[in-house]
């Protein structure tokens, strides 16, 4: 297709391609095919991907339109321009269009023009047509160009697309002088033929001119020269003829050609007389073509006496400067000349000279004579064996430039080398810019041509000449040497500065020369280096070091940190500095690898400090805070220090890491303790306050440096805690105050650290830092506070030991409890203290959290082995902690040895044994490794469960202690569990300890549910002995799962499903046996994992079995929140909403303390989780004490260390018994304690609230009630439920215990007596004597005599007795003791227990044998003498009882004996063995023998005779009868509690003291009857009166306080002696 514009329909056709999208095809492809993008080394595939775009984005109808009308008319000769902004109408701007004649320097001039003014551009599309236009340069026609030739005008139709960044300043630059430049390419373009024509016709003169100046020679080799350069060699841009006169030439304006046509004016002179030919160069560049300065070649021509100058201007073609200079005219004969001089010379071959000649540029060839060319390749030759840089210089005929050609060794050539010449000859010459090429082969050297243009002067004419340049010899070798010294490689300087140091050997010198990479080299010297290389030298592999500079004035320093073996991130590295207090300026990270191949990091920072941290004022001070500074980061880097700004103070307080790192910990335990600040808080205020901080890290000191005997480190203390609380006292903020106060708290609480211990092995060479705190002096913590506290600290663990006395014993946990474990840890061993009531030692509880876990990978078996190595090592640092601060044991000579380095400010402390906790189930043999590695005293048994020791899972001893609890529970019920069947649901799966024993006591277990965090299972109608056996098998099978268990196994709608899924299917068997009906879920077919399990926990069975993880159910009043169990809050549900009958606690923490109390109001029956699972905490004590039994005795060789492990297991069995008989005491004691719980509320109100005020019990911690619930219960009749009786229970025991060790009854024999029964037959056997000398033998002899007290005689009986008649807890210890001998009530028992009875029942004969320990208690110390001689009082007593028991129905008559018998026989009818049942029945009656036994003595009496007249007169008066109406009488409060006890005693008491009054008037051989006869003969009148009254009372049938108080005063009334009668 072709457009006529001149024809009406081709105008049509324009207009409507250019007013519409629709562009004809052959346009298109036309602009398309002519794109050019802004890079011109684009490959083809390039290019046209970034056309792709452009037919949418360019090619615009307006962008058309705007380029037709600038093209309708364009003269012959003439280029049309037009320049489009941005904000130009049409559209498209910024842009420039085009329309001139078709030629090859178009583009390329207009790209050289844009570029040169610095403005980009995104394409250029310059479509060619063959266009015919009118004479007058009107468009008639645009058609395609046609191949080949074409007689049609072909017209460039450019178009650029510039940068929208172009300014208006940038465009108007363009406007002006885009049509010069044009105008030039078209002059150049017009007048190419005859500028070729004229070098051709020159060239014909130059050779035909004999007759001039110059040689034959000379000008052939000129004519030569003339029709090379003409043979496109020579791009011609222009020429003009010019006159010579007075020095100067003058243009012939007629005879210009190209762009010097119409040059006029006067210009200097190019050559002289003796030159035909001289090259020189323009002073400015060209934009044509590609836009180099052109070359001017003037050739002197004399004619007709007149001196003629040709002048042609125009580019060396690429060809002409790579051509080979034996092919270019002039310059060949000069090389061949050169090389003839050179044959000579052997030591200079020609070829290499020639090689040397073909790399000198070739406009240079020009200006050198063959033997200045000869000299500077012998040079360049010479150069090989020099390490320098080879200069030549030629300056511009004109001044104009100086030509610099730079030879040097091509190894050394490097852009920067190349850069440092540029400014070295730009400087030494006073050059305003410079141009250079540079050449860089297979030869041994580089050349570098600079062309340093000089500065223009004020000359007058046109182009005038400049001042001569200094080019002289001198100043050539002047500058060769500046050069040469430059380009002196760094690892020149290097060389030389490790020679001149004499640190660093050459071979080192020369390998890190090369090493080092050229970053490094620009930023460091050489000299510099020398050190870098000295500290590379001493890393080693992980290995860090810093380096300061000095700072300047204002206090930026250097920091060169290394690292060896390792790299780093700038982001891992700042972080580290910044927590330091400085401000990083500048960084710049290095490597090298040294000569053994070990990589080493280089890292180079400007830092200074923060503003608010003043300079240190002298060197020596900025010296140590620079080391100080150095020793911290290098900490931080090797993880040894935490990032914050309490690294600050290391600056701001002059503190080493060390010492910062104490505070840190102090914080991180205030932060532990609640305190109320925040971490960032306590920072600032430290930071604020540097002195203060001094003065705290001084008291510390002053406290701890470990100093011999003698010295004056307590001066030291006392004059830093002045220092610290007068810093303190000076104080205005109240938070700052309290944040100070608590740190100098902490400090004088501290009892023990190790932090200044230097021993390898030890946890503080391991960077855990240990502190021993009396907690009882730390206001911040919360209650309760236990007796010793050790908290660990390190970078990588923290955890917190608690211990609420000298022995205390309890598990360490792994926490995940980051930011509040000691919290947790706090809560946990509350109920460690009561759940180790039962055993030796006291409640203690430990853990940990691991700060630096592994980062996951994403493969679950490698994370969690990752995982568990880190915890094995973060446990085995914090018991390193815990050791390190501990006392140990001689075993040769029992004495207490301080741990080394470690200043004590408390006394002994050697008893620390742990446990197994959540997380560490595993580790028992992992703490005992530990304890090894110190020599600890009670090797492995500091952690029982352990390999060599009792394996609680495998003898499911907690499990079965907490099913203990259970059988007693159901036993309460009429249920017996191991012989009924009965429904459970329950916690836990059965590869769990607890759970899977515990689902195997029973073959009567009808598990119908259970869930644990995998799984829940469904059984709605099990049958119990299948269902047993399956559970035996998947608790036999490793590692099981619910989903192990045998589905076929399972009854009809039951299943096992994921917690996972979505929702559970729910089958009408399900529902049924759960108790879910429509209310619940509205009927739905299915529930969600979450909800099933609440229906689990609220489902209608006999038993709800904990053995699992985490809390479960709360009471109604608290909140999830208040729970502290995240993760279970999904599921958990309120005590009042379980239907359980009974729920057995053999987890921990499965329901809250609250929660425990409302379902036990609620009607369900539980104890506590401390009760309940306590059996492993005693087995755990009972092998530590065994293990160290044992120990003591491998010590002494009586036990060989082969022996030790088959001893311990040959006693598992009954070690299990031991523990089991311990809590089947508990639960039993719990029983008969719920039994009169409601009758008791008044003396467990009194109980509760001595224990309060005396031993600090916190009733809301320990879930105990407040006075008003204990009224609210007293007026409903219902006393302490049992989870309260069994936490008061524990607090006794505890408190009995801690009474007891601080006297000396452990000690002695009567007490300490049962210590053997502690220990299984196998040992009690063979090593009695050593047992009675073991270490713990007083704290074991404690437990043993408390377990007996309260477990036989009750909760209350000690605070009663003590109560009731004034004495001292002791005093009611030693009173038991007596009693349980004398009347053998612990056999008493043990036989209650061991008949099997009927619950009822058994508590009943309990609670009976319980009053005869109450009263015998009371009369021992109301009757003998004060205190209790224990052993002598058994002596006096014990034997006679044994002697007179079996005569008791011989002695009771009339109702008192119709009592007894009929008792008896009820009880034996029960099924209680007859002997056992009269014991029974008798025992209020066989208290009497106390009174019957005194009396005998002080009378001197038979005893016989005695016991039949009191028993006689007890009938005779029938005090029995009122005796059990006081027992009848209730306890409100105290006072009616000591009035009951009061006429009690008045009543025994006239008991007593009339049958002294019988006895005195009785005769020998008359019977008792007759002995009362005559004694009531005698006072007639007095019993008359005192009858008279009793038989009112009787009469009457009121048995009150009144009326008892009174028939008491009458039978005192009838006596004629006191009746107390105390023998000695």
């Amino acid at each position: 297709m072709t457009i006529d514009p001149g024809a009406k329909q081709d105008v049509e056709a324009w207009t409507t391609f250019t007013a519409s999208a629709d562009i004809p095809d052959w346009i298109s492809k036309a602009y398309i095919d002519s794109y050019r993008g802004p890079r011109d080394d684009s490959s083809e595939a390039t290019k046209a991907a970034e056309a792709s775009w452009l037919p949418a984005s360019l090619l615009t109808p307006a962008m058309l339109g705007a380029h037709y009308r600038l093209g309708r008319h364009r003269a012959a000769g003439e280029s049309c321009v037009a320049v489009y902004r941005a904000d130009d109408p049409a559209g498209f701007g910024p842009a420039l269009q085009v329309v001139a004649e078709h030629g090859g320097m178009l583009m390329d001039s207009v790209t050289v023009l844009l570029h040169r003014l610095g403005i980009a551009y995104a394409a250029i599309l310059t479509p060619v047509f063959d266009v015919h236009r009118s004479p007058t340069g009107e468009l008639l026609r645009i058609e395609p160009k046609a191949e080949g030739t074409s007689p049609h005008l072909g017209e460039a139709w450019m178009h650029v697309a510039l940068s929208p960044a172009v300014d208006h300043k940038g465009l108007a630059e363009v406007e002006r002088l885009l049509p010069k430049v044009l105008a030039d390419v078209q002059r150049v373009a017009t007048d190419a033929t005859a500028l070729i024509a004229t070098l051709s016709e020159l060239a014909g003169e130059v050779e035909s001119n004999a007759g001039g100046r110059f040689s034959a020679p000379d000008r052939q080799d000129v004519g030569e020269l003339l029709r090379w350069l003409g043979d496109g060699n020579f791009l011609l841009l222009g020429y003009q003829r010019c006159r010579v006169a007075d020095g100067m030439v003058y243009g012939e304006g007629s005879s210009g050609m190209g762009v010097l046509r119409g040059r006029t004016g006067s210009r200097p002179r190019l050559t002289d007389d003796d030159k035909l030919l001289v090259l020189a160069q323009a002073r400015v560049g060209s934009y044509l073509r590609y836009g180099a300065y052109p070359y001017a070649i003037a050739v002197r021509e004399y004619v007709d006496g007149s001196v003629v100058e040709h002048r042609f201007v125009g580019l060396f073609s690429v060809a002409a400067m790579n051509a080979d200079v034996l092919e270019i005219p002039t310059i060949s004969r000069r090389v061949r000349e050169a090389l003839a001089m050179a044959e000579s010379d052997p030591s200079h071959p020609g070829q290499l000279l020639l090689d040397v000649i073909q790399t000198v540029p070739r406009p240079e060839l020009f200006t050198l004579s063959a033997q200045r060319l000869l000299t500077m390749a012998r040079a360049v030759v010479d150069l090989g064996s020099q390490r320098q840089a080879l200069l030549f210089l030629r300056a511009d005929r004109l001044q104009y430039f100086v030509s610099c050609l730079v030879y040097m060794p091509r190894d050394r050539y490097t852009t920067a080398v190349r850069m440092q010449f540029e400014d070295i000859l730009v400087r030494e010459f006073g050059g305003t810019r410079l141009e250079f090429t540079a050449r860089v082969s297979e030869s041994p050297w580089a050349l570098m041509h600079f062309m340093v243009r000089l500065p223009e002067v004020g000359v007058a004419g046109e182009g005038a000449a400049a001042p001569p340049v200094d080019v002289s010899e001198a100043n050539r070798i002047r500058i060769q040497g500046l050069l040469t010294e430059a380009a002196r490689t760094w690892a020149d300087r290097l060389i030389g500065a490790a020679a001149a140091a004499g640190s660093v050997g050459q071979a080192d010198a020369m390998h890190y020369a090369a090493a080092f990479s050229e970053a490094y080299k620009q930023a460091v010297t050489p000299a510099d280096a020398i050190g870098d290389i000295a500290v590379i030298t001493e890393l080693t592999d992980d290995s860090v070091k810093l380096v300061f500079s000095e700072r300047d004035e204002q206090g930026v320093a250097q920091l060169t940190w290394f690292l060896g073996g390792r790299t780093a991130s700038l982001s891992q590295l700042l972080p580290m500095l910044q927590s330091m207090g400085v401000v990083v300026l500048e960084e710049r990270p290095f490597s090298v690898t040294r000569p053994d191949g070990l990589p080493v990091w280089i890292y180079q920072f400007k830092i200074s400090p923060h503003p608010t941290i003043p300079l240190a004022p002298t060197v020596a001070e900025r010296a140590a805070t620079a080391h100080r500074f150095a020793e911290a980061v290098t900490a931080i880097w090797h993880g040894r220090v935490e990032i914050d700004r309490f690294n600050e103070l290391v600056m701001r307080a002059g503190l080493t890491w060390q010492q910062v790192v104490l505070l840190r910990a102090y914080a991180k335990y205030l932060r532990q303790a609640g305190f109320p600040y925040s971490q960032s808080y306590i920072e600032s205020v430290l930071n604020e306050h540097p002195a203060t901080v001094r003065s705290l890290v001084d008291l510390f000191e002053a406290l701890f440096v470990p100093v011999p005997s003698g010295s004056a480190s307590n001066r030291d203390a006392q004059a830093a805690a002045a220092a610290v609380a007068a810093d303190i006292d000076a104080l205005v903020s109240l938070d700052t105050d309290r944040i100070l106060r608590a740190f100098a708290s902490l400090v004088q609480a501290t009892l023990r650290t190790n932090y200044f211990v230097t021993r390898q092995g030890s946890a503080r060479c391991r960077d855990v830092l240990a502190l021993k705190l009396n907690a009882q002096l730390i206001d911040e913590l919360p209650l309760p506070r236990p007796r010793y506290e050790i908290f660990v600290y390190s970078p990588r663990v923290e955890g917190v030991h608690l211990r609420f006395g000298p022995v205390a014993r309890g598990g360490l946990r792994w926490s995940d409890r980051r930011d509040d474990f000691r919290t947790e840890i706090l809560g946990l061993v509350k109920a460690q203290a009561v759940k180790n009531a039962v055993i030796v030692p006291v409640g203690a509880k430990g853990g940990f959290v691991v700060k630096r876990p592994p980062l996951p990978t994403g493969d679950p078996a490698a994370d969690r082995d990752a995982t568990r190595a880190e915890g094995v090592a973060c446990y085995q640092l914090f018991i390193s902690g815990l050791l390190d601060v501990t006392d140990n044991v001689d075993h040769a000579t029992a004495s207490v040895n301080p741990p080394p380095e470690v200043v004590r400010r408390d006394g002994d402390d050697a008893y620390l044994v742990v446990a197994a906790d959540k997380g560490t189930a595993t580790f028992s043999d992992i703490a005992n490794d530990v304890a090894k590695s110190y020599g600890f005293w009670l090797g492995d048994a500091f952690a029982s469960g352990g390999s060599v020791g009792y394996d609680h899972k495998a003898m499911g001893i907690t499990a079965r202690g907490a099913w203990e609890a259970v059988k007693r529970h159901f036993r309460e019920i009429g249920i017996d569990t191991q012989t009924q069947d009965f429904t459970v649901v329950g916690i836990g799966d059965m590869s769990g300890d607890v759970f899977g024993n515990g689902m195997l006591l029973s073959k009567h277990i009808r598990l119908i549910a259970a869930f644990d965090h995998r799984h829940i299972f469904l059984d709605p109608n099990p049958d119990a002995a299948v269902s047993w056996a399956e559970r035996r098998r998947m608790f036999e099978l490793p590692r099981s799962s619910w989903s192990d268990y045998d589905r076929s196994l399972i009854s009809e709608g039951g299943g096992v499903y994921s917690r996972e899924q979505k929702a559970i299917p729910l089958s009408a068997q399900v529902r049924a046996v759960l108790g879910i009906d429509g209310s619940v879920d509205g009927g739905a077919a299915e529930m969600a994992p979450p909800n099933l399990i609440r229906a689990i926990l609220r489902a209608p069975v006999d038993l709800l079995f904990n053995g699992g993880i985490g809390t479960y159910i709360k009471a109604e009043s608290e909140s999830d929140a208040d729970v502290g169990d995240r993760a279970n809050d999904p599921v958990r549900v309120n005590a009042n909403q379980v239907r359980a009958k009974v729920i057995g606690e053999g987890g921990n923490l499965g329901v809250t303390a609250l929660g425990r109390v409302e379902f036990d109001l609620s009607g369900g029956r539980i104890n506590t989780d401390a009760l309940d699972n306590s059996a492993g905490v005693d087995c755990s004590d009972h092998e530590v004490n065994i293990k160290i039994l044992i120990d003591s005795l491998v010590s002494a060789g009586t036990v060989k260390a082969d022996e030790r492990t088959q001893l311990l297991e040959s006693m598992t069995d009954e070690v299990a018994q031991l523990v089991l008989a311990d809590n089947e005491d508990q639960n039993d004691l719990m029983g008969t304690s719920r039994a009169n719980a409601a009758s008791l509320l008044p003396v467990h109100a009194m109980q509760i609230k001595y224990l309060v005020a005396e031993r600090g019990v916190n009733r809301e911690l320990e879930a105990l009630p407040s006075e008003k619930e204990i009224a609210r219960r007293s007026e409903a009749g219902i006393g302490l439920t049992s989870p309260e009786l069994a936490t008061l229970m524990a607090h006794v025991k505890l408190g009995l215990k801690e009474e007891v060790l601080a006297t000396e009854l452990p000690d002695q024999d009567v007490f300490a007596s049962r210590l053997p029964r502690y220990f299984p037959t196998a040992l009690r056997e063979r090593f009695t004597p050593e047992i009675r000398s073991h270490q713990l033998r007083r704290e074991i002899v404690t437990t043993m005599l408390i377990n007996d007290l309260v477990d036989t005689a009750g909760i209350t009986y000690a605070f009663r007795i003590a109560e009731d008649v004034g004495v001292t807890p002791i005093d009611a210890v030693r009173t038991y003791v007596a009693t349980d001998a004398i009347f053998g009530v612990g056999h008493i028992w043990r036989r209650i227990r061991a008949a099997n009875l009927p619950i009822a029942l058994s508590d009943r004969l309990t609670l009976d044998t319980r009053r005869l320990i109450d009263r015998a208690g009371r009369w021992l110390l109301n009757y003998r003498p004060q205190p209790l001689a224990v052993g002598a009082e058994i002596n006096r007593f014990a034997a006679m009882v044994k002697a007179l028991t079996p005569r008791m129905s011989e002695w009771l008559r009339g109702d008192d004996k119709a009592i007894v018998e009929k008792t008896a026989a009820e009880f034996a009818s029960q099924g209680v063995p007859e002997d056992l049942a009269y014991r029974v029945s008798t025992g209020l009656y066989r208290y009497s023998l106390l009174d019957i036994i005194d009396i005998a003595d002080i009378a001197d009496i038979d005893a016989a005779e005695v016991a039949d007249t009191y028993f006689a007169l007890m009938d005779r008066l029938g005090t029995d009868g009122l005796l059990t109406a006081v027992s009848q009488l209730p306890r409100h409060d105290r006072w009616h509690s000591l009035a009951r006890l009061a006429i009690r005693d008045d009543i025994y008491g006239a008991l007593r003291s009339l049958c002294f009054d019988v006895l005195a008037v009785g005769e020998p051989g008359e019977s008792s009857e007759q002995k009362i006869a005559e004694w009531e003969h005698l006072s007639a009148s007095r019993v008359a009166r005192a009858r008279r009254t009793l038989d009112d009372i009787r009469a009457s049938g009121q048995k009150d306080l009144a009326t008892l108080s009174v028939a008491a005063r009458q039978i005192r009334r009838m006596t004629r002696t006191s009746g107390r009668g105390i023998s000695g």
